[in-house]
């Protein structure tokens, strides 16, 4: 077994000349805000953040529904690991060549002198928490899920910001292709399930060792290109040669059309692997799409990878992968635990968030309507508002969806706020109804009006609703 990450990790990263102390920050911002000064500084969102507003959060609950659906029903039980990491449980498992680390983990030393990390992904974790809880005695497989923020100091662009979301899904202990199928059926049923037509794009990167060799036929290939190739590719060719197949950069698409294709480099263990997943995939009617230039930008994956792509879209946007997973079977052991084979993959939420917005836009996708409101409570004067508050609080459970607004004090405003949600019934509550603990029912396409005990307000709006 090898041993748990230890200090000579923390030396891949420079430590900062000077680093600014919290009291340093404090005093910085205390000298940026003067309370009463006309003119004075307003705070912008830091570059690559993005706040979520009440008008998108119908898309979040959506998406949040779907994937914990999904998780009870394929037994999958909930994780949740700390934003803060360890900095070399990243360096170790996701390599130190990969964009990643190199460039986009945010990093910084903690009051103890550790160096320290915004979590850049979540498998690591997972892993991590898989080993140090003794998961892998228990009785496999173990499978897990989560949802959380992650952060990566990456390029901003549509879809991508520093902080970002995703909801995941891990299976350990087992080495089969039902695994790797099961794993791309339950990402392919929460965007079904969303409404989202997706394709899947397959590849296999086949073991270490194979990668190995790949790699030595890929280089010599792209030497002799190189003068073909823009300036990323120039450095991923002694950095991470097999990032050259993922550049998006129309020059350099002609060399790498013509690159070798790794599966031609694949043993007969990994071709069956692979083979069995496809067919488990054909048997479930799961459409996906062979492509040789899918690698995956991180070093534990081995065997199965893919990815996930909005279907039937215009070229540009079908670049943006709104999910991505594989297998990575010599990851737990990599990180000092016991060998243990594993699989999973990633959804990014904003930009699922995103593809639901403007599917919306154009469809009226009735999945993502908020449900209408059934009843609004109306109320007049200081007391009928101390008493609607208790009332509506009261039918709190009851599955009756309510609206109010306590800040319009006409009867009119409100009836047309009624009208506004499309409210079935509107409850009015008076000064002499709190006197006499009633309450006027009134129907809003008919006009009718009724006046009824406050106790009975759950079942006479229930069996009006069910009239209807």
């Amino acid at each position: 077994m090898k041993q748990p990450i230890k200090n000579k990790e923390r030396k891949f990263f420079k430590r900062p000349t000077a680093t600014p102390t919290a009291a340093d920050a404090a005093q910085a911002a205390a000298a940026a805000f003067k309370p009463g000064e006309k003119g004075k500084k307003t705070f912008a969102l830091l570059r690559g953040m993005h706040d979520r507003l009440p008008k998108e959060e119908r898309y979040w609950r959506a998406a949040t529904r779907a994937a914990e659906d999904l998780a009870e029903y394929f037994q999958f039980g909930r994780i949740d690991t700390p934003l803060l990491e360890e900095a070399g449980l990243f360096v170790r498992s996701l390599g130190r060549s990969t964009d990643v680390v190199d460039k986009e983990m945010y990093i910084f030393d903690d009051r103890d002198g550790q160096k320290i990390c915004l979590r850049p992904e979540a498998t690591a974790s997972v892993a991590r928490a898989y080993i140090g809880s003794g998961l892998w005695n228990q009785a496999q497989p173990i499978k897990l899920w989560y949802q959380g923020p992650m952060f990566r100091h990456d390029r901003p662009q549509s879809g991508r910001y520093r902080q970002f979301h995703q909801v995941g899904f891990e299976t350990f202990g087992v080495k089969d292709p039902a695994i790797d199928a099961e794993l791309i059926l339950v990402a392919f049923d929460f965007f079904k399930d969303l409404g989202l037509n997706v394709e899947v794009r397959m590849n296999s990167l086949g073991t270490l060792e194979e990668r190995a060799r790949y790699k030595i036929e890929l280089i010599n290939y792209y030497r002799t290109k190189r003068s073909y190739l823009c300036e990323d590719c120039r450095q991923r060719l002694t950095k991470n040669p097999l990032r050259l197949l993922d550049c998006k950069e129309p020059g350099c698409q002609p060399v790498k059309d013509e690159a070798p294709q790794l599966l031609d480099w694949l043993g007969d263990d990994s071709k069956s692997h692979f083979m069995k997943t496809l067919e488990y995939l054909d048997e479930l009617g799961v459409p996906y799409l062979l492509t040789p230039s899918l690698v995956r930008g991180l070093d534990y994956y081995a065997h199965t990878v893919f990815e996930f792509y909005l279907a039937g879209v215009a070229e540009e946007s079908a670049q943006m992968a709104l999910g991505a997973g594989g297998r990575y079977d010599g990851l737990v052991e990599e990180l000092g635990g016991r060998s243990a084979p594993a699989a999973g993959f990633a959804i990014g939420l904003e930009r699922v968030v995103m593809a639901l917005h403007k599917q919306n836009e154009a469809e009226q996708s009735p999945l993502l309507k908020p449900p209408a409101a059934q009843v609004f409570f109306a109320q007049l004067g200081d007391e009928a508002r101390r008493q609607a508050l208790l009332l509506i609080n009261q039918l709190r459970g009851t599955g009756l969806r309510l609206a109010f607004n306590f800040f319009k004090n006409s009867l009119k405003n409100q009836l047309e706020a009624a009208n506004a949600v499309k409210a079935k019934y509107v409850l009015i509550l008076g000064q002499k109804e709190v006197q006499d603990k009633t309450v006027i029912v009134r129907d809003m396409e008919s006009g009718v009006q009724e006046i009824i005990d406050q106790k009975k307000i759950e079942a006479v709006l229930k069996r009006k609703l069910e009239k209807n």
